[in-house]
């Protein structure tokens, strides 16, 4: 939970979200239990009001840079405006199987 907690106070400082979720997808993919090496994050902001999705997800990377260069593989990024958030509720947010080997 190291990883995940931070992951939550940086995202949460630097976005000051409406609605951040944090999802450990680690146990989908071959990697031993309990590792924190696969998130799914969906972050949720006024702050990405009038800022292109490319732009959204490189201030999340930036935001992230530590902990995506000391152990994280994996980052799947989903960064809405409160308006586009409510319009996406009715979608699915689920992450697709991994396709990269068997599940230990």
């Amino acid at each position: 939970m190291k990883i995940k907690n931070a992951i939550t106070t940086k995202l949460s400082r630097d976005f000051l979200p409406f609605k951040l979720e944090i999802i450990n997808e680690s146990h989908q993919h071959s990697v031993p239990k309990g590792s924190e090496t696969h998130f799914k994050v969906i972050v949720v902001s006024r702050i990405f009001h009038g800022v292109s999705l490319v732009q959204r997800h490189r201030k999340i990377y930036e935001s992230l840079k530590e902990e995506l260069a000391t152990g994280v593989h994996a980052l799947s990024i989903h960064a809405f405006t409160p308006e586009e958030f409510e319009k996406t509720q009715a979608e699915s947010l689920e992450s697709p199987p991994c396709l990269g080997g068997n599940k230990s």
